[in-house]
């Protein structure tokens, strides 16, 4: 399986102290520093390679966007680390069905709900900014 160049989750709801947690048993960060409104980064370390991570709360509708700027987090793909999430976090996590290449439809995502369930799912972006 090739890996992502990154991986993008969104979670809801998004618990700060709790994603802190997870990521520092997943990829050694310390806890998620407040980096401007509504956002935090840390940066972990997987197998010798820095992982830089930040969160935006409230990125679309009610989910908080999980950005991995790494291909070397332990997940090779958003599927992978959505599944690893929704489980430790107890939360609904979605993410894009993989690569886009033209003709692709943005809307489809992958939903992994905390019981392991998983569908693809509709989530037109509500963007009105």
């Amino acid at each position: 399986m090739e890996r992502y160049p990154d991986i993008e989750i969104y979670l809801a709801p998004a618990d700060v102290e709790r994603i802190s947690a997870w990521l520092a048993t997943t990829i050694s960060a310390p806890p998620l520093e407040p980096h401007g409104k509504h956002r935090w980064r840390t940066q972990g370390e997987h197998q010798g390679h820095d992982i830089p991570v930040l969160l935006v709360a409230r990125a679309a509708d009610s989910f908080a966007s999980l950005w991995i700027d790494s291909a070397d987090s332990p997940w090779p793909s958003d599927a992978d680390c959505a599944r690893a999430a929704a489980q430790a976090l107890d939360c609904e996590v979605r993410c894009s069905l993989g690569g886009w290449h033209p003709g692709d439809d943005p809307d489809r995502f992958l939903q992994v709900l905390p019981n392991g369930s998983e569908q693809i799912i509709d989530w037109p972006d509500n963007d009105t900014r």
